[in-house]
């Protein structure tokens, strides 16, 4: 095998592994987009209960406790 051959090899094998590593790098990217869709989903409602809950509690504070 000559030097060319082993270096087109060479260079082939690496472009094979930059095409796998890339391909997973996407597939984490989809995975990751899709958690972070469902966690600010999460927390747009959790924010909507919250505005909720204010809207329906009393508007006078408590007051203290006693070992105040």
């Amino acid at each position: 095998m000559s030097t060319r051959d082993s270096r087109l090899e060479t260079i082939e094998s690496k472009l094979s592994f930059q095409d796998d590593a890339l391909q997973q790098l996407g597939e984490a990217l989809v995975a990751q987009q899709s958690r972070i869709d469902r966690l600010e989903a999460s927390i747009r409602s959790l924010a909507e209960q919250l505005r909720a809950l204010k809207d329906t509690a009393p508007d006078a504070p408590e007051p203290p406790p006693p070992h105040y």
